[in-house]
């Protein structure tokens, strides 16, 4: 089988978890899925992974937030050839639930997990509001008190938004939706 380094190019275990990781053939097989599609032109998983790596390296955010960060690159869009399609993609089909279900055979960490599972909840919710004009307070504030770290979480979904194939304007909405709620964060 491929290695994580050829599915990602760049791509080199910097701790313990990243050597486990990479040697896991479930990751494995999620990073080799895709194909170029809309919101990911890059193709597969882990060419959108090693995007995210060049960008986060680029970012130059301090340690511990950047291996979390790299944890989180590497799962949160690798379970996406198991979702069922003839399911809906939502509850326990939908890839970042089932993205979060792989991540807990490797850290309890609540923070790192809640922002796997709900990394693309903000986009969903501006999603609606930008059809209907709604206002999605109501499903904003459910999905925050799910989120243990908010920092965190915005962090993550700034990286994941960071690829060519991503629309910026949702992240601009939460970021102005969280100081709304004064909810400030960095960046």
């Amino acid at each position: 089988m491929t290695g994580a380094a050829e599915l990602v190019p760049g791509f080199r275990p910097e701790n313990e978890l990243e050597r486990q990781l990479s040697a896991d053939p479930v990751l494995l097989e999620g990073l080799a899925w895709g194909k170029p599609r809309a919101g990911h032109p890059e193709g597969s998983v882990g060419e959108h992974v090693a995007e995210l790596l060049r960008t986060l390296d680029s970012w130059g955010e301090p340690e511990p937030r950047r291996s979390e960060l790299r944890f989180m690159a590497l799962v949160h869009d690798s379970l996406k050839y198991k979702v069922q399609n003839w399911r809906p993609r939502s509850g326990d089909n939908h890839h970042a639930a089932r993205a979060r279900r792989f991540a807990e055979g490797y850290t309890g960490d609540e923070r790192l997990l809640a922002a796997i599972q709900l990394h693309d909840r903000p986009f969903q919710i501006w999603k609606r509001y930008r059809r209907t004009g709604e206002d999605q307070s109501q499903p904003l504030g459910e999905m925050l008190g799910q989120v243990p770290d908010p920092e965190l979480f915005l962090r993550f979904v700034e990286l994941d938004v960071s690829t060519g194939g991503k629309d910026p304007e949702p992240v601009r909405w939460f970021r102005a939706e969280l100081a709304r709620r004064g909810l400030t964060v960095k960046g």
